[in-house]
């Protein structure tokens, strides 16, 4: 195999593989090629995927080493991307009763949800996550790229029971925006005990749904080391229950009546 072909060989296995371990023996006997080679190939990846903003390999030395690719988004790459994401969501179009958007067309979007995916990824990067949490269902898309990044599982709270999900816990919460008691259920089977959980979730306005998971979680002794919301609203009428978070848009100065809304980068690079 010639050096170019090795490249993108490698290349593509890294990238499909984000977050894993490989060892550079692996890498030199699917290739047929010496771990010198190998090492001077790892090296030219890494200079690219650094150039690119795209991430960058992480170097695990002794026995058991080998290289992992880390997909962080760079700052401009992200800001680009988050500004796009404002350009097409402050469309006066979009905006529904009550101060929510349409955003069922970019939650659609392989692309779009793609790079959410991965500007979750990358702010949760350091956090050692077990499993990605969400809640059914707009926020199925982003906890998959999201977890896709992070190289781990995927679990769905329910707002109520599935006989496929076996044995379930379930906790009343209260709904931040229309104040109502709402019922979320889980299976016993979902969550290893005392994993680090990260949420995802696509829409918060008070945060109420959030809280009812924190409050659900807390039944299998997990620690929720992570929140991430695509777009938070403002509402001076409602009082927040969720204060640590990311978000990359916010919604604010929202006039149903005359069709005005204000829509700018969240507090994702805060």
């Amino acid at each position: 195999m010639k050096r170019s072909e090795r490249l993108v060989a490698m290349t593509n296995y890294l990238i499909n593989h984000p977050q894993q371990l490989v060892s550079l023996p692996y890498f030199s006997t699917t290739y047929a090629a010496a771990k010198s080679s190998v090492s001077e190939d790892l090296s030219i990846i890494n200079d690219m995927f650094q150039q690119e903003g795209i991430g960058y390999l992480q170097s695990v030395s002794g026995a058991a080493g080998g290289v992992r690719y880390i997909p962080i988004y760079s700052k401009e790459n992200s800001a680009s991307f988050i500004d796009e994401l404002c350009d097409k969501l402050a469309d006066s179009d979009r905006l529904l009763p009550g101060g929510y958007l349409f955003m069922s067309d970019i939650l659609g979007e392989p692309a779009a949800v793609n790079k959410i995916g991965r500007l979750f990824a990358t702010a949760f990067h350091d956090r050692e996550i077990d499993v990605v949490v969400t809640v059914a269902t707009k926020g199925i898309p982003i906890a998959y790229a999201t977890a896709n990044y992070l190289n781990v599982p995927v679990v769905i709270v329910r707002r109520d029971p599935k006989v496929t999900e076996g044995s379930t816990v379930s906790v009343n919460y209260v709904s931040g925006s229309s104040r109502k008691i709402q019922t979320m259920v889980l299976s016993k089977r979902s969550i290893p005990d005392q994993a680090n959980v990260c949420i995802v979730d696509d829409f918060m306005k008070a945060g109420g749904t959030i809280n009812g998971m924190k409050s659900l979680l807390q039944e299998f002794n997990a620690n929720v080391t992570a929140i991430g919301v695509l777009a938070e609203a403002e509402d001076e009428e409602e009082d927040r229950v969720v204060e640590d978070y990311t978000s990359l848009i916010k919604i604010q100065n929202v006039d149903v009546r005359n069709k005005q809304i204000d829509v700018q980068k969240g507090n994702y690079f805060s």
